[in-house]
């Protein structure tokens, strides 16, 4: 006697996902997108200070080249053909002239719209040296920034716009040797809620003998 088995079918029911394991699975994208969101804003806030520091540092640069490039011109265009004649002329405009610049008086700031590059024997001699009114130079006037031409300065037009950086310089006298000082070129910016500068310093000479 052969027996019969009866096959059972099972049935499969699809089922969905309860309320808590949605709210569990919703918490946990939503922490992973904040998560991401966060190292996002920082990388790209590392990335605008990058730019800023760069550009500061530059500006900084810019402002001992223009002290260097004064000095030198002093030096080597006087009109008595004497290096030493030069370079005291050059240590008296800034210690009596421009004793404005001198760590005591805040600084100074400089304002090359009034080069006169015509003049082929001492064009930058004429490089206006303004003193600071406040520390830093933060009441005074910040860089422009021409869109035009791609240069910061002080002249104003249509296609200039505040960059947000003030450069302050420095000059300090070394005792006892009136043949050397020292320039200090420093740029401020506001970068959020933080402040930051980066400076350079530099010794120059009477070089020429």
């Amino acid at each position: 006697m052969i027996k019969k088995y009866k096959i059972k079918k099972f049935r499969w029911i699809n089922k969905g996902f309860t309320l808590v394991e949605t709210l569990v699975a919703i918490s946990i994208f939503t922490v992973s997108i904040l998560g991401l969101m966060s190292v996002l804003t920082k990388s790209i806030a590392n990335i605008t200070y990058a730019k800023e520091e760069l550009t500061a540092s530059y500006l900084a640069q810019e402002g001992i080249e223009y002290m260097r490039n004064m000095r030198d011109t002093f030096v080597l265009y006087d009109p008595s053909g004497s290096s030493q004649t030069g370079w005291n002329a050059f240590y008296n405009y800034l210690r009596k002239i421009s004793s404005k610049c001198q760590t005591s008086n805040r600084g100074c700031y400089f304002d090359d719209q009034s080069l006169d590059y015509t003049n082929q024997a001492q064009p930058m001699a004429g490089l206006a040296l303004i003193a600071c009114t406040s520390t830093n130079c933060a009441n005074d006037a910040p860089l422009l920034y021409d869109s035009a031409t791609g240069k910061y300065g002080y002249t104003a037009s249509g296609t200039t716009v505040n960059s947000g950086f003030k450069r302050q310089i420095y000059v300090t006298y070394v005792v006892g040797n009136p043949d050397e000082t020292q320039i200090r070129s420093t740029v401020y910016w506001k970068q959020g809620s933080g402040s930051y500068n980066v400076s350079f310093s530099e010794y120059l000479f009477n070089w020429v003998q």
